[in-house]
């Protein structure tokens, strides 16, 4: 089962724009109605991706994801997935022994900029920059999924 460890933070302020390698803009879109797990369209950089991931809360969960034809992710986009889709520029931003990707929304999410690394276990160690704000990890309402139904413009 492949399974994914990741944190993820709000950014203070927009330090980390002076080590961030150029941004990669995203639109993705999710299929509604399923309890148990999230299916997520994306398209970036000229290619698609379907993705799986647990409906679990917290920082570990099953994740799957598998290339698709640019043309169905788009066809999927404007026919299957729930509205409004996620806009977002990614960012990564290295920093200690980890690459940390920055989120900056567009659309109905403007405003919102999370940071989210990655980690081998759930108990490793990592450096926190100090751009790094209060950890919002357990919080469902900055799951990508959740932003469509309840974007941030309205919090």
């Amino acid at each position: 089962m492949a399974t994914e460890i990741e944190r993820k933070f709000l950014v203070r302020d927009g330090s980390w724009r002076a080590a961030a390698q150029p941004g990669t803009a995203y639109r993705q879109g999710y299929f509604a109605g399923l309890e148990r797990c999230s299916v997520r369209v994306r398209i970036g950089d000229g290619r698609a991706r379907l993705n799986i991931k647990g409906a679990t809360l917290g920082i570990e969960r099953c994740e799957y994801e598998y290339p698709i034809p640019l043309g169905d992710a788009e066809e999927m986009l404007a026919r299957c997935c729930t509205t409004p889709l996620v806009e977002k520029t990614r960012y990564r931003v290295p920093y200690g022994a980890h690459v940390w990707e920055i989120d900056v929304f567009e659309g109905d999410n403007r405003g919102l900029v999370v940071a989210e690394i990655e980690l081998a276990h759930r108990d490793e160690a990592f450096e926190r920059p100090a751009w790094l704000g209060e950890e919002v990890s357990d919080d469902p309402r900055y799951y990508n999924v959740n932003l469509v139904t309840h974007p941030f413009k309205d919090w």
